[in-house]
């Protein structure tokens, strides 16, 4: 007689209840049922499972104790999950684990969040922590559900990519520089400037990758930070130049902090991107977080355009 989840009920109740009695009937057993279980069980392993004291009273034996151990990390976990799928199955619920490639897209995806849960308050939505160069992987070990991406690069087998809107990235420069009064920024007005950039390959940097190398152009002074925030307080202090989403400027451009301004003529837009597995990308949660993201994001940032397909 291999262990079992009715063994481990068995033991719950008889630890709750005190009694086989009263145990078999929170079962739904008779108490001859429950009495031939236990004896069945304690046959398998040749120990005692439970202690009479005081003539009826029953009392775990510590391999009984053992079991209840067991069954107390088990058997919520069981209820949680039977209780998951009730739910997946009416089809308002869920998980939704995201994972980000993006340093500022946290500005647009927790409100965006926030408006999802108003109309999917029982999805448990949670962020993979920390920022990710390559969030692929995640989804497919099941770490994630979904995410976001700048730039996908190449086709990934059982991976489905939606595309979510355009924005526009613009060059930043301290008001003093003397391109701020430019109406927009050439490849060859970095060259001798200092690149203020996040710590990541150049070619996850948009800037780099399809505005300054295509045109033959590597600035010749690099730093590095790793948060929005000190890149632009760099480029206000006048310590070098950079290149952002034009809703991640914020505060810093209303109050004249620093100046935005277009890469070429024409502008330097972007696509970002979404990435789940194909059976996630079924699931009705995730195709309303993906239509939340398509309706609401566009409306309220400022330098996003709706996609639409080329």
């Amino acid at each position: 007689m291999p262990l079992e989840l009715r063994h481990l009920r068995t033991i719950e109740a008889i630890a709750q209840y005190g009694s086989l009695a009263a145990a078999a009937l929170r079962l739904h057993l008779t108490q001859s049922a429950l009495s031939h279980q236990l004896r069945g069980l304690e046959a398998e392993f040749g120990v005692a499972l439970l202690l009479r004291e005081r003539g009826t009273q029953l009392r775990l034996s510590p391999a009984g104790e053992r079991l209840l151990t067991l069954a107390r990390e088990v058997l919520p976990l069981l209820r949680q999950t039977q209780e998951e799928l009730r739910r997946l199955a009416a089809g308002n619920s869920g998980r939704l684990r995201i994972a980000v490639e993006c340093h500022t897209c946290f500005d647009w995806l927790t409100p965006a969040m926030d408006r999802f849960r108003e109309e999917w308050p029982a999805v448990e939505m949670d962020l993979v922590s920390g920022f990710q160069q390559d969030p692929l992987p995640l989804l497919q070990s099941g770490q994630a559900d979904l995410a976001v991406l700048a730039a996908p690069e190449n086709a990934v087998a059982g991976i489905c990519i939606h595309p979510l809107f355009r924005y526009e990235v613009v060059g930043l420069v301290s008001p003093r520089h003397s391109l701020a009064e430019r109406n927009f920024l050439l490849p060859e007005d970095f060259l001798e400037e200092t690149l203020i950039s996040y710590p990541v390959e150049d070619r996850r940097l948009d800037l780099l990758r399809d505005f300054l190398l295509p045109a033959g152009v590597q600035p010749w002074r690099r730093r590095h930070a790793e948060l929005t925030v000190i890149i632009l307080q760099l480029v206000a202090s006048g310590q070098g130049v950079a290149a952002l989403p034009a809703w991640a400027v914020g505060s810093y451009g209303e109050k004249g902090y620093v100046r935005a301004l277009p890469l070429g003529p024409d502008g330097l837009w972007q696509t970002l991107h979404a990435a789940t597995t194909a059976a996630q990308a079924a699931l009705p949660h995730m195709q309303a977080f993906l239509a939340e993201v398509h309706t609401s994001v566009a409306a309220n940032l400022p330098g996003v355009e709706p996609w639409q397909e080329p």
